[in-house]
C-alpha cells in the first residue's frame, strides 16, 4: 500500500494548486455545484412555472426544452456546450464556463419537472380560494402556491444538488481541474498508488454526498414537525 502518495497530494485533491496556481481538486467540484444548482433553480422555476402555464407560447416551448434535455446524456449536454459554442458565439469558451452552462441547463430540466409535480401536488382548492379572495393569477401562484410547494420541494431540490455534485466528476472529460481529473493527475504523476488515490477520491464524494443526504433527512423531519404543528 502506497498511502503516502495521498498525504504527499491532499491539498491537491482539496483543492488543486491553489493559492499558488488555479483552484480546483474538491473545492471546484462543490463550487460547479453551488453554481449550478443556484442557476439550475431559477431556470427550472421559469421552466415549471411556464409548463403549467395555459398560454401555448409559454407550455410547449417549456416542454420541448424539459423533454430534449430529459432524454439525453449529460455528457452530451457537455459536449454540446464545449464544441458549439466556438461556432456561436465566435470564440471558444472556457472549460469551466462550458461545462457549468451544461450543469444548469441539464439540471434545470429536473428542476423543472419538480416544481411542476410539487404544485400539481397541492389541492386545486388552494388556486380557487386564492383566486375567490380577490387574488389575480400570477398573484396567487407567487403569494399562496409557491411558497406551500416550495417548502414541499426542498428535500427533492437537495437530492438534486446531491446528484449534481456527483456528476461535476465528467467535467473532467474537456479539461476542468475538478477532483476526478485532479485524482487522475497525481495517479498519472506517480503511477504506483491507482487504488489508494481512487479510494480517496471515492472517500471525498461520499462524505461530501453524505453531509448533505444527511441535512436533506434533518430538513425533511424538520419540515414534518413544522406542517404538524400547523
Amino acid at each position: 500500500m502506497h498511502w503516502q502518495v495521498v498525504w504527499d497530494n491532499m491539498d491537491y485533491f482539496l483543492w488543486g494548486a491553489f493559492p499558488e496556481g488555479a483552484l480546483g481538486g474538491l473545492a471546484m467540484s462543490i463550487i460547479l455545484a453551488l453554481l449550478g444548482i443556484f442557476f439550475a433553480f431559477w431556470l427550472g422555476l421559469a421552466a415549471g412555472l411556464m409548463r403549467l402555464s395555459g398560454r401555448w407560447w409559454l407550455h410547449y416551448p417549456a416542454l420541448v426544452y424539459v423533454e430534449i434535455i430529459r432524454g439525453v446524456p449529460l455528457l452530451m449536454c457537455i459536449f454540446w456546450f464545449y464544441f458549439l459554442a466556438p461556432v456561436v458565439l465566435g470564440h471558444t469558451m472556457p472549460e469551466f464556463q462550458s461545462a457549468l452552462v451544461a450543469f444548469v441547463v441539464f439540471t434545470g430540466a429536473y428542476v423543472a419537472e419538480i416544481v411542476r409535480a410539487g404544485v400539481l401536488a397541492l389541492p386545486k382548492g388552494q388556486m380557487e380560494a386564492a383566486r375567490g379572495s380577490g387574488l389575480s393569477h400570477v398573484q396567487a401562484m407567487c403569494f399562496v402556491i409557491l411558497p406551500q410547494s416550495l417548502r414541499n420541494m426542498i428535500p427533492s431540490f437537495v437530492n438534486q444538488f446531491v446528484s449534481l455534485t456527483k456528476d461535476t466528476s465528467l467535467a473532467y472529460i474537456i479539461g476542468v481541474n475538478e477532483l476526478t481529473r485532479a485524482a487522475t493527475q497525481v495517479n498519472n504523476r506517480t503511477m504506483n498508488a491507482p487504488m489508494e488515490i481512487f479510494l480517496t477520491m471515492l472517500v471525498l464524494y461520499f462524505i461530501v454526498c453524505y453531509v448533505l443526504t444527511s441535512f436533506s433527512r434533518r430538513l425533511e423531519r424538520h419540515l414534518a414537525r413544522y406542517q404538524a404543528r400547523n
